[in-house]
Formats: structure tokens, sequence, C-alpha cells
């Protein structure tokens, strides 16, 4: 599932070939992933308006136009973004493009067709509306404001880190990682974290996130460009801990299968 480095990466995808210029199309080959408003009326908002800016919040990516107003993309299970040149062919599981009077696209690709676009008259009424929390690569999201988020709730942390209504931008792989860089056991109720494994959690997120999308590693793909002590490009049955070499363990926290070192990751 694409999470925060894989929408970060798309965000300046969209902005690199995007920004300040003129929608003169918006195809929708597939009006079913429009939400919340007609094809017709996405395209009204849109085409002959110029793209102002491209911003992302969680997982969600806003392409706001000048005239006021965003696109917004949800990428869902496996959705992405392309550009595409000139001539090149619409690849598979297009569902809705912004075109250039250039002739080139930027396409938005959806095989599970989960997820969709939608326009909002506001990008910050839109998260005020949908209740996502602070992203969690927000420069004003700070160590205090990340412990109050956490809550001292008897939850699982790590169901915790993928309530996006309490930080918004963490998936199921990315959790993995996060508590594998913070050496804390992904079953751990929230309220048994003190203030240090708090503030160690916090700079794991960073961490991880920044060398992510610094890297152009997405969550399922691209693993070969992550560090070698990262635990996703060995997050598979019959995995390894890079660190001391211990098998993996599975377990399974709020209906989402997920991995753990035994040893790097006490449980108690």
């Amino acid at each position: 599932m694409p999470e925060l480095p894989d929408v970060e990466i798309f965000r300046r995808l969209a902005e690199k070939t995007c920004l300040g210029r003129l929608v003169s199309e918006v195809p929708v080959i597939d009006p079913g992933m429009v939400q919340g408003v007609s094809a017709a009326n996405l395209r009204r908002h849109i085409e002959g308006k110029r793209v102002a800016s491209c911003r992302r919040h969680g997982k969600v990516l806003f392409v706001e136009m000048e005239a006021d107003g965003a696109l917004v993309m949800h990428f869902g299970m496996n959705g992405s973004l392309r550009h595409l040149a000139p001539g090149e062919k619409v690849p598979a599981h297009t569902h809705f493009s912004l075109g250039f009077a250039e002739g080139d696209w930027l396409a938005y690709l959806n095989p599970r067709r989960i997820g969709g676009v939608r326009f909002a008259e506001s990008t910050e009424r839109f998260i005020a509306d949908t209740n996502l929390g602070p992203d969690a690569l927000d420069p004003a999201f700070d160590r205090a404001s990340f412990a109050e988020a956490l809550g001292n709730g008897r939850q699982a942390i790590k169901t915790v880190l993928m309530e996006q209504s309490r930080l918004a931008g963490i998936g199921n792989i990315y959790a993995d990682e996060i508590l594998f860089q913070a050496r804390l056991h992904p079953g751990l109720a929230a309220r048994t974290l003190d203030e240090a494994a708090r503030g160690r959690l916090y700079e794991a997120m960073r961490h991880v996130f920044e060398t992510a999308v610094a890297a152009g590693a997405g969550a399922e793909t691209f693993t070969e460009k992550l560090p070698k002590d990262f635990l996703i490009p060995h997050r598979r049955p019959g995995g390894h801990c890079p660190h001391c070499g211990t098998a993996l363990r599975t377990l399974k926290l709020g209906g989402r299968t997920g991995y753990c070192c035994p040893h790097c990751q006490p449980a108690g």
C-alpha cells in the first residue's frame, strides 16, 4: 500500500511536471474512480486552470489550482502516478489524467481500484473534514506533539501508529520498520512506553521516512534502495533480522499481518 514515502515521491513528480502549467484536458477514463462529484464537474473545476502547488498530507496528494480548490488523490492499495511523454502509450489501469498543451500527461493508475480522485474546495477543510491527524513529517510535529498523539491507552503501539486520525502517513509496512528501528515490539501497549521510548520512536519515524524518501524507495518496490539494516527488504516469510540473524516472526494486529524480530524487539 502506498504510504508516506510513496506519496511524497508522487508529490515531487507532480511538482516537477505540473507546477505552474495550464491543464488543457482532463480525460476521465473510469468515472467510477471519481468520488464526491461527477466526472463532468471534476473537469469543470480543473480544465483551463493552472497548477499552483502540489502538497502532501499523510498518504493523500493535493494538486492545488490557482483559481482555488484542489484535485485530491488517494492511492488505495497500489495506486501510482506516471508522467507520460507526448505520444507515449497510456498504461493499463490508467483511470484519470491531467493533459497539457505540449502533449504530455500526468496519469493516475490504480489496478485494484481502491482509493480514487475528488475535488476539494479547500485543502485545509478536507484535512479537517476527513479527521486526518498531523502529517508525520511536518516540521511542526515535534517530539512533544508525537508523544501526546500516541496517548496512554491499552491499544498496541503498532495499531496506534497506523491510526490516521492520530498522525497521518504510517501504514502497515512502515509501522513495522519504525518499530524495528526503535527496538520496540509491535504489540506493546501505548501506555507502557515511557518518555525515552516515545522519543526513540519519534526519531525512528523521522529517520525511516527521510531515508526512504531520499532513496526513492516505496513501500513494496525499490526495496533494494533502502539501507541493508532496514527490515523492509527482509520482511517476508522466511526472512531473517538484518541485525542479529534471528528468524522474523509474524503477528496480526488490527487485521494486518506484520513482522518483527523476537530478539531485537522483545515482547516484555
